[in-house]
Formats: structure tokens, sequence, C-alpha cells
């Protein structure tokens, strides 16, 4: 293939500027916040295992003590009911019935406030802890919500350094000839390289130095004449700091 010097040293331009493509989207997809936003992710989910359990010892508690109190009203009102017998019976064996009733009442009454008063401070414990482990969540959520617009303004920053190196790369591409642009992508994409400076023999891709017959290929071929690196393939273009 042949092309001008001034053509091919064209490609050195562009590669450079996809040389910057590359270096510019890996710094997009590897911002210090991804990962920092990943490792937070990760401490909120096991945050968010534990406050489920939490606040299910918090309902749990909760049942308990709304039972209990509803044991203690249906135990208040049959005191109620009882006491208001008692006061108008006119039997002693009804009135003895209702004594040793009242008495058993009252017993169950104590017991159910004892477990009642047990039941609360357990809530409020488990309530307590629940809190904790709530304020925790809110203070990560809002860490995780600042890295995430750190990231996103890191991102709009590097897309906007990414759309001016897509324009001056349309602009660089529209005045390469098609084939020897053919010749750079196809090295592209194998290697990761489309073109580089040939400086004092050596591949400024792979950094191979040429000797023996491929040195002589180079030194031997026409100014015009496109030529490849044996060892990565990349077209090497040749400037007075090739060495040849």
């Amino acid at each position: 293939m042949k092309a001008s010097p001034a053509a091919q040293r064209s490609l050195l331009d562009l590669q450079t500027v996809d040389t910057n493509v590359s270096r510019v989207a890996h710094r997009k997809n590897n911002l210090p916040e991804i990962a920092a936003i990943a490792a937070l992710v990760v401490d909120r989910d096991a945050l968010r295992g534990r406050l489920a359990t939490e606040l299910g010892a918090v309902e749990d508690a909760r049942t308990d003590l709304s039972r209990i109190e509803s044991d203690v009203a249906v135990v208040d009102s049959r005191i109620k009911r009882d006491t208001e017998r008692l006061a108008g019976s006119s039997s002693a064996k009804d009135a003895t019935a209702l004594e040793s009733e009242l008495v058993s009442l009252s017993r169950r009454k104590e017991n159910l406030e004892d477990a009642e008063l047990e039941v609360m401070e357990r809530l409020e414990a488990a309530e307590a802890v629940y809190g904790e482990t709530a304020a925790s969540d809110t203070s990560l959520s809002a860490r995780i919500a600042e890295l995430e617009a750190t990231r996103d303004a890191g991102r709009a920053d590097l897309d906007r350094e990414l759309e001016a190196l897509e324009a001056s790369r349309s602009s660089l591409v529209s005045t390469i000839d098609e084939s020897l642009l053919t010749a750079y992508e196809r090295s592209r994409t194998r290697s990761g390289y489309g073109a580089a400076l040939l400086r004092a023999g050596t591949c400024g891709a792979c950094t191979m130095t040429l000797t023996g017959n491929d040195l002589a290929t180079v030194r031997s071929a026409v100014s015009d004449e496109v030529l490849s690196c044996p060892e990565c393939g990349a077209v090497l273009v040749r400037t007075e700091e090739s060495g040849l």
C-alpha cells in the first residue's frame, strides 16, 4: 500500500486521539467513587438485613404488649363485673364464690402487669437498637448519595472530554484515505494500536526493536510505502526520529 509520508504521519495524530479516548473511557469506568459506592452498598445491604431482623423484634414485642394489654382489659372488665355482682349479692354462697374469683382475678392481673412491664422493657430495648441501626442506614445512604453525585459529575466531565475527542477524531478521519484508515483500524482492533512512531529502530507500540531482515526491509522501503510492525502489526510511521 502507498501513502504519502504526511498521510502516514496523520495516523500518529489519530492514534494519539484514540489513545486518549481509551484513557478517558477507562477513567470514566474506574472512577474511585464507583468502587467506594459498591463497597458501601454491600455494607448497606447487610445493615438492612439487620434492620429487618430488628424491626421483627420490635413488632413481636408490640404484638406481645398488645395481647397482654388486651388480656388486662378483659381481667379488669371481669373484676368490675364481679365487684358489682358482689355488691348486689344477698347470697353468702354466691358472695364467697365471687370473692374467690376476685382474688384469682387480682392475682391474674398482677401476673399480667408483671409480664406487661417485662415486655415494655423488651420493646424499649428493641426500639433503641432498631433506632441506632436506622440512623446508621440513613447516614450510610446519605454518604452513598454524596458519592453518586460526585461520580455523576465526574462522568459528565469525562463525557464532555470524550465528545471533544470524538469530534477531533471525526475531523482527522475525514482527511485520511480509506485504504490507509482500514489498515489502521484493522491493526488497532487486533492489538490496540493502529499506528506507531518508529523511533531509533524501535516500534512505539510494542517497543520491539527491529533488527536483521526486518530493519533492512524498513531501510530499503520508499518513503510512501506503508509498513507494518512485524510484531504487533501497527503501521510504522517513519520520521527523522526513526534512525534509519
